[in-house]
């Protein structure tokens, strides 16, 4: 059995008031652990592999600046050179958002324009074709999520990923937003203890 990677990274132990907290939720914490366990230790990692997963993961939390839940992930990646070219692309690409266009209404006002992700050879060389395809949509999700169109689904495809891994790699990023947002959550209620 795994243990739980939200009481990791949050620094949970068995019996403790936090603990006590997330057991009142049960579903909740088996749901989350179960996420983590289908996108990053499947029994069948068909499309993506490992080192693709764990390289997303940290970009995704990269680029989210949270330093201790990277540190996980990056653990990891077990691929130095690959693990050296995904910190190359958070360091170029970090920001803040979110950016974006919203259909023509009153939410307008709330538009605002970013930088766009474009990897560069020296990266995309690093990271290999699949992965320089996949970090701008990453990056466009991350922080233009206002902005996903059929042209950046089209340049990830183009980059050797199919639908299926689409899914995937698009599931990673959601999941992690919200693996982060719940840590943090965690991390105040622990401190505030």
């Amino acid at each position: 059995m795994t243990l739980d990677v939200i009481d990791q990274l949050v620094g949970i132990a068995p019996g403790s008031a936090m603990d006590a907290i997330r057991a009142q939720r049960p579903e909740a914490r088996t749901h989350a652990q179960k996420s983590y366990d289908a996108l990053f230790t499947p029994s069948d990692l068909a499309g993506a592999t490992a080192a693709e997963r764990f390289a997303l993961a940290c970009y995704v939390v990269g680029l989210h600046g949270e330093a201790e839940t990277l540190a996980f992930y990056t653990a990891r990646l077990t691929d130095a050179a690959l693990r050296a070219a995904v910190e190359s692309a958070v360091a170029q690409t970090i920001t803040q958002g979110p950016y974006g266009a919203f259909p023509a209404g009153p939410l307008s006002r709330e538009d605002a324009a970013g930088p766009v992700y474009s990897v560069d050879a020296a990266t995309k060389a690093a990271l290999g074709p699949r992965l320089a395809a996949a970090f701008p949509h990453v990056h466009m999700l991350v922080f233009h999520p206002r902005d996903a169109s059929a042209e950046s689904l089209a340049g990830v495809l183009a980059g050797g990923w199919t639908t299926t891994d689409l899914v995937t790699l698009s599931q990673i990023v959601a999941f992690l937003s919200f693996q982060i947002r719940v840590v943090a959550g965690f991390r105040v209620l622990l401190r505030a203890s």
